[in-house]
């Protein structure tokens, strides 16, 4: 069965933002995000993984909302097989994010297992962004990356 590990949040203010939910809701920072594409924390409550971020392009955020939107951007499943997930996927109206899972390094079929947080990204119904991993997410007691 998947387990909901990640929850992603699209923000301004990444900093305002991880200080909330740290402050009022005790969630500790697991990781701090500060690179070309991306800035932000992952937070977590030893279950789930938060992400704070605040894109830095459009493509990352999706082109539908682009880098100034705010609001919850999508959700990670862990899953026990990408394949096997996949294969059931192909037969529902989810469509792999190419253009995400491009602009993330995950190529159009998504990361190999192992990869840690996001393999591959898909939207599904109602125009939901979803992940996929069979590594889990930093702060997660599942996490099985490697390397994160």
């Amino acid at each position: 069965m998947a387990r909901i590990r990640h929850i992603a949040i699209q923000t301004q203010d990444e900093e305002a933002t991880k200080t909330f939910y740290v402050e009022n809701f005790g969630l500790k920072v697991e990781k701090h995000l500060n690179n070309e594409r991306i800035a932000g924390y992952y937070l977590t409550d030893g279950h789930i993984n938060v992400a704070v971020l605040r894109f830095k392009n459009d493509t990352l955020a999706g082109t539908e909302r682009g880098k100034d939107w705010s609001g919850i951007h999508h959700i990670g499943f862990q899953v026990e097989s990408l394949e096997e997930t996949a294969a059931r996927l192909q037969k529902t109206v989810a469509k792999p994010r190419d253009d995400i899972n491009l602009a993330l390094g995950l190529g159009a079929g998504g990361a190999a297992a192992g990869h840690g947080n996001v393999e591959v990204r898909y939207i599904g119904p109602d125009n939901v962004n979803f992940d996929v991993s069979e590594t889990g997410w930093v702060g997660t007691p599942s996490n099985k990356a490697k390397h994160v």
